[in-house]
């Protein structure tokens, strides 16, 4: 019988799915030191948080699929993978409407200063002293003004129809989607990342993590930004210089932040956006919803199990491996 490793134990819901599969592992399995114990009589992985570079996979000789419960794969060595005849699949759809929510929800949170005006009630409470927090309060409306999507991917997509229906205008700058797909969605193409920047109101960033887009919001970047703008991160903590991020706040060059991804997660004490009234951080949990999270789980283990009964899953980062990898299932059903 196959088995499939999971990081955390299986929820009864899901069981009914893979009656025909053991369940590999579940948290009273694992030893302290050892994050990948039992892996070794895996045939399909749940990949969430954990990283799976080549030694974890050489753990696991009889491994045909890793199935990432989310968008982002940046934490799997697909090269690796491939190398070793092992299918890499992703769940793109699974956190596209719980992720576009949290994207509004944080500039919403950012531009109308809720985090500042919560703290100073707070204070003023605290202190007794009364305070004009009416005449005081700054926040900024979203109507008429530009969205800027970097990236118009899945959630990009999402998020400038929930931004339109708002009221405001959207561009995006992504030179991998097509005019089609723009006029589709009724965004205009920005011709560069330093225009859409620079004319952008509210900017939001969409897109994968890899060497190309690694820290691609720097110094830089953030000087181009309109006066006053405000920065939203819900894709991954690495697309960002927080140092940079947090010098354009100084300077009062941006108006506020809003991110559900750091460089470092969760955030280490002495990470600069900490402590900031004009910093709203989520700890990565955008696609936590109630329904989210069963969408991410689904979709991925939807697939893992369509590679164990020798079906190609929709969604293959590595597709040229996939005549390789069902050799390996076959040779695995005479075993």
């Amino acid at each position: 019988m196959p088995k499939i490793w999971f990081e955390a134990k299986v929820p009864d819901e899901f069981r009914d799915m893979f009656e025909d599969v053991a369940c590999g592992i579940a948290p009273g399995d694992q030893v302290a030191n050892d994050p990948f114990h039992r892996l070794d009589e895996a045939d399909a992985v749940m990949a969430g948080g954990r990283t799976y570079d080549a030694a974890a996979m050489d753990r696991a000789p009889r491994l045909l699929i890793i199935a990432r419960t989310g968008v982002g794969y940046d934490k799997v060595d697909v090269d690796a993978a491939t190398a070793r005849n092992i299918a890499v699949a992703n769940a793109p759809d699974a956190p596209t409407v719980s992720t576009a929510e949290q994207a509004i929800t944080l500039m919403m949170t950012v531009a109308r200063n809720i985090k500042r005006v919560a703290n100073e009630l707070d204070r003023m409470l605290e202190s007794g002293v009364r305070k004009n927090l009416w005449g005081e309060y700054v926040a900024l409306e979203m109507d008429q003004k530009q969205l800027g999507l970097v990236g118009l991917g899945r959630i990009g997509g999402h998020v400038s129809g929930i931004a339109r229906a708002i009221g405001m205008k959207v561009a995006a700058y992504d030179p991998f989607i097509s005019d089609d797909r723009f006029n589709q969605l009724r965004v205009d193409r920005a011709s560069s990342l330093a225009q859409l920047l620079g004319a952008s109101d509210f900017v939001s960033l969409h897109l994968p993590l890899n060497d190309e887009t690694c820290q691609i919001m720097n110094a830089e970047r953030f000087a181009q930004m309109k006066p006053g703008a405000v920065f939203i991160n819900v894709s991954r903590g690495g697309h960002v210089d927080e140092t940079a991020l947090a010098a354009a706040l100084d300077r009062g060059h941006l108006f506020g932040a809003g991110l559900d991804v750091t460089d470092v997660e969760p955030p280490t004490a002495d990470n600069p956006l900490l402590g900031r009234d004009n910093v709203v951080i989520t700890p990565h949990v955008a696609s936590a919803t109630v329904v989210g999270k069963r969408r991410l789980v689904v979709h991925a283990l939807e697939q893992a199990l369509q590679v164990l009964r020798g079906e190609q899953p929709p969604h293959l980062i590595n597709p040229e491996v996939w005549d390789a990898v069902r050799a390996r299932w076959e040779v695995s059903l005479k075993e």
